[in-house]
């Protein structure tokens, strides 16, 4: 149990000289980010998702088998945004990816503008969405995924992807003692679980119950905050910045 919680401590409030220095809690944000995302792209652009693909994925073969409620074009256009802000992340991380502040700061600023664009799209729209508006969101809000996903895989910290949690919630089982393994990292795992759960409620009740933009606002607000933290944290090319990936 105390493990549980050194780790848990450790992720949210790491030691100076960690080997991957701020970049834990800043992905845990990230993660947050995702579940307001994905909340708002679920409830209010129908049956899809710009952050999670392998739900999308599901989505397009219940479209295409013709379940009702699901749309092949939209989960077609989530897809590819999604490959689009990919690319650039790659591409981007390919560039800086020495440098994991300069990476970090850059792409959370790019996406800051994809969000900002996406709540102010909402903000002025009525609910329910026209298909015009809907697309648009759709294709914004899957790049910035996109984007976020490159950039978290080129940081590579252990067990914060920032979208995928599957893996997350096997490793913390698989790799428990009590199944046999070397200590499964719970702490940090359930941590990203919990930041998934708790961006999608918010973002589930905010829409159901405020307005729909506000969870973009929160997310774009987050993702700004992690551009200038991130920003001033590495200025001064701390040994975090140039940390190789790895355990």
């Amino acid at each position: 149990m105390n493990t549980f919680f050194t780790e848990v401590r450790q992720t949210l409030v790491p030691r100076g000289d960690a080997r991957h220095g701020p970049l834990p809690p800043l992905l845990v944000a990230m993660t947050l980010v995702t579940g307001l995302v994905d909340a708002f792209s679920y409830l209010v652009l129908g049956h899809v998702f710009v952050a999670n693909m392998t739900g999308n994925v599901v989505f397009l073969a219940f479209a295409l088998a013709g379940a009702p409620g699901f749309s092949i074009p939209a989960s077609l256009v989530a897809l590819c945004s999604f490959v689009l802000g990919s690319l650039g992340g790659g591409r981007l991380g390919s560039r800086l990816g020495q440098h994991r502040g300069r990476l970090l700061s850059t792409a959370s600023a790019m996406q800051t503008l994809l969000l900002t664009a996406s709540a102010v799209i909402a903000a002025l729209s009525a609910n329910p969405l026209r298909a015009s508006f809907s697309y648009g969101l759709i294709v914004m809000l899957g790049i910035a995924m996109g984007l976020q996903n490159a950039t978290a895989r080129k940081l590579a910290v252990p067990d914060l992807t920032t979208t995928v949690l599957t893996l997350t919630i096997v490793g913390v089982v698989a790799d428990s003692h009590i199944a046999g393994g070397s200590g499964s990292r719970a702490g940090r795992r359930l941590i990203a679980v919990a930041a998934m759960l708790l961006g999608a409620l918010v973002g589930g009740v905010l829409i159901l119950h405020v307005s729909i933009a506000v969870p973009l606002v929160i997310a774009l607000i987050v993702t700004a905050s992690i551009t200038v933290t991130t920003h001033l944290l590495s200025k001064r090319d701390p040994a975090w910045v140039h940390t190789s990936p790895g355990l």
